[in-house]
Order: structure tokens, then sequence, then C-alpha cells
């Protein structure tokens, strides 16, 4: 019994030696193990600290790139434009990372490139052979001015005769001009400009080349149906008639037939596919306020001058010497990639109501002579009974027709991808006293982005806004 436990202790405790050493040596792996595991953590995270300088410096490199090719490809700006983008990166402490600089100048745009590249110490990847990392960047910028189609809608109403309005807006459209009818934008970009008050003077070149029920030689204004604000076509299989030559507007005491409702002058006319930047501002300082105030109609001749449907007509004005021969063929189709179509829409204040005379009192050559001799109210203050008054004449439209007229036919122009920027000068939001010019011009714009509500001197830096983007700046790459 002893001899069996004298023979088997020894080899427990054998075995209980053997494992203590065991133990000790696999404690020596693990420590060993340990210490690798932590060498390559310190390693990877050296390398991921190499590649998160690298991107950080790409960032910087490349966004010194991007803002020095878009201010050198501005058409507006008249520096060299490698000048420009090699200020950008001396003024950033990158001069020495600058590659190369290409320019690409044409006759309606500007395209610019630039390459830069900066080498990159490497602290940790160099324990594996790379010393240093490139960190390349690439831009281009281009501002192109495509083919540009634009009906200039300019409020000429009474209101405009209040303070300086008049005068600012004559110098906004006048920057307007100047900034889209530049050099070498030559034969690309055509502005219609439309004056509108009460009613929009077409013009007897227009005129006369429409189906028309005339009935004088006065002006030349055409009366839509309501229907057709639900369209930015020119209906021109339909006949029309020609709106009534007389004033309604009265103060009381004179004669006044100045603020006719189709306006009378030869600068209220349309002057369609410009590209006389002299001769559209001189018309336009030859603008004068009269009248009341029909956005509506004004929106509706500068969509349906947009709208293939007017082609027919322009082609006869190209061909008659009216229009330049660039401007054959406009306006082109909607789907022309190359062609811009766009509605600059003004006002400084809200649609009014409008009367015409009743049709039996407007019926006969004498009659229509008459009334370019009398001002309406005037003469039934003076020559017709006080219970009769009423009979001469009736309203064709108020200021809730004229907003649902105008909301259709923006609504249209839109459908139709007609950009439309609209401005509100000095017009106001008060539902209280129903005035909402504002609130309607934003309704009609493209987005309320394309909307201005605007005051005084302002209004030239709405209009100089407008131009720039129309130029279509953008970075490409």
């Amino acid at each position: 019994m002893s001899h069996s436990f004298m023979t088997i202790q020894p080899m427990k405790d054998a075995i209980a030696a053997q494992t203590r050493r065991f133990a000790r040596e696999e404690d020596g792996i693990m420590t060993v193990w340990v210490l690798f595991v932590i060498l390559m953590m310190v390693t990877v995270g050296g390398i991921q600290l190499d590649f998160m300088r690298h991107e950080l410096e790409r960032s910087r490199l490349q966004a010194v790139s991007d803002r020095a090719v878009l201010a050198a490809a501005d058409l507006d700006q008249m520096q060299d434009p490698k000048t420009v983008v090699e200020d950008y990166f001396t003024k950033s402490g990158m001069a020495n990372y600058l590659s190369s600089v290409t320019v690409d100048d044409g006759l309606n745009y500007r395209t610019v490139s630039v390459n830069a590249s900066k080498e990159l110490d490497t602290p940790y990847l160099r324990k594996f052979g790379v010393d240093t990392m490139t960190v390349p960047a690439h831009s281009t910028a281009e501002e192109r001015v495509a083919n540009v189609e634009i009906s200039m809608v300019l409020d000429v109403s009474g209101s405009m005769a209040q303070g300086t309005r008049m005068t600012d807006m004559k110098d906004a459209a006048g920057v307007f001009l100047d900034t889209v009818l530049r050099a070498g934008n030559e034969d690309l970009i055509s502005v219609s400009l439309i004056p509108y008050s009460e009613q929009v003077n077409a013009g007897p070149l227009i005129f006369d080349r429409m189906r028309m029920n005339a009935k004088h030689n006065y002006s030349h204004c055409v009366e839509f149906d309501n229907d057709e604000f639900n369209s930015a076509a020119l209906d021109t299989t339909k006949w029309h008639d020609q709106a009534q030559h007389f004033q309604w507007n009265y103060d009381g005491r004179n004669n006044y037939r100045n603020d006719t409702v189709c306006p009378r002058y030869t600068d209220e006319r349309i002057k369609p596919f410009s590209q006389d930047r002299t001769a559209l501002k001189t018309q336009i300082d030859g603008l004068q306020p009269r009248a009341g105030t029909s956005i509506f109609l004004g929106m509706k001749w500068a969509a349906a001058m947009l709208d293939p449907s007017f082609r027919d007509i322009n082609n006869s004005l190209v061909s008659a010497g009216a229009v330049d021969n660039q401007f054959y063929g406009r306006p082109v189709d909607y789907d022309d990639p190359e062609t811009l179509k766009t509605v600059i829409l003004m006002t400084d204040g809200e649609n009014a109501a409008s009367n015409r005379i009743a049709s039996y009192y407007y019926d006969s050559d004498s009659e229509v002579v008459h009334w370019d001799r009398y001002n309406l109210n005037w003469y039934l203050y003076n020559y017709v009974s006080s219970w009769n008054r009423s009979s001469f004449y009736w309203r064709k439209y108020d200021r809730s027709l004229g907003n649902s007229l105008l909301s259709n036919i923006c609504t249209a122009a839109k459908a139709k991808r007609i950009v439309i920027w609209t401005i509100g000068f000095e017009v106001t939001d008060d539902p209280y006293n129903n005035n909402d010019g504002a609130d309607v011009m934003r309704n009609c714009a493209s987005s309320p982005s394309h909307f201005f509500d605007v005051d005084g001197v302002e209004l030239s830096e709405a209009f100089k806004a407008i131009a720039r983007q129309i130029n279509q700046l953008r970075l490409i790459q």
C-alpha cells in the first residue's frame, strides 16, 4: 500500500512540475503575441495617418484649384486667366505646386483647366519603402453663353411716375443689357423688349402679320380671350380683335388723352428679337409712365414670343429687314439643347381694373374717331346724363381676374421650361389692404430664388444678378 503511494506521488509531482513549466512558457508566447499586435496597430495607425494627411492636403489643393479656375473662367474679369490662377495659388502659399494652366477662349465661352501636385513626406510608409506620396488636383471651369432668347417685360404704368421709379428702372434695364449684350455675344442673345401698362402695343410690324379684326391705326394692341392664357403659344390661326383706342382715366377737369388703354407712342411698341444694345437702351430711355397695370398681358406676350408659334412672324420680320438675319428661325423649338428661353418680368404694383367701351358706342368709323378725340369720362361728365353714363362702358378685367390669368400664363410657360425671373419693385404683401403684388410675382417665378423683392437702386442689382445667372458660370469637373 505504501509502496504504491511512494510510486504514484513522484509521478504527480513530475506532472505538476511539467504543467507549471508549460504555463510559464505559454505566458512568454502570449507576451510576444501581444507586443506584435500592438506594433501592428501602431504601424497601421501610422499608415492611416499618412493617408489622412494626404487627403487633407488633397482637399486643400483641390479647393484652391476650384476657386482659381472659377475666377479665371469668368468672362467679366479682364485680367489674363492664367495670371488669375497663378495669383490664387501664390496667395494660398501653393505657388510651387501649380503644374499647368490651360485656357481655351472661344466666341461665346472660356474654359480654364488647372493641374497641380504636391509631394508629401510619409513618416510611416517610408518604413515600407514609400518615402513620399503625390497629392494631385485637377479642376476645369467654363463660362459659356449659349444661344439665349430673352423676353424683357417692363412696367411703364402710371404708378411708375412715383419718386425715382422710372429713372431707377431705366438704369437697371441698361445694366442688364450691358451685361448680356456684350462683345463676344453677337448673334447669340436676342432680347425682345415688351413695355406694358394697361395693354401691350404690339406695333404695326407684328400686328400686320397677325389675323386681326382691325378698326383703326392709332395704336396696335391685341385683345386675347381668357382661355388663351392657358397656353404659352400665340394662336396664329385665330382672328383677334384690335383693342379699342380710348382713355377712361380722368382727373375730373381735363380732356386728357395721353394715357390711352392701348399705349400709342413709338417707344411703347414691342421691339422683337434685337441684339442692338444702343437701340434698346434708347427706346427704354424714351418710355414714360402711363395708364393702368395689366401684368398678365405683358407676360402673355413674353411667353408667346418665346414659343415656336411666333417663328413665322419673326422669320417674316427678318425677311423685311426688321430683325437681324442671325435670328432667322427663332424662337427655336423647346427641346433645342443649345438654347435658353427666359423671361424677366418686372412690376411696381398689382394687376388693376381695365374698362372697355360698350360695342354699341364703338361700332362705326365716326365713333372710333370720336373716342380718339375725347376722354371717355370727360365726355360722359360733360355731355351724358348721370343715369345713362354706365351704359357706355363695361369692366373687362379686375384684379382678381388679372391675377388668375397671370397665374395661368406663368404656369403654361413654366411647363415649357421657360425660365421666369420676376422682380417686384417696391411692391407689398398686405392682405388687409388688398395688396398682393409681391405674392403674385413670387408665385409666377420659376422658383422662390427667381423672385427679387427690391427697392430703389436695388433694382439694378437684381437685373445684374439675373444677367450673370443667364451667362451660366459653372464648374464642370
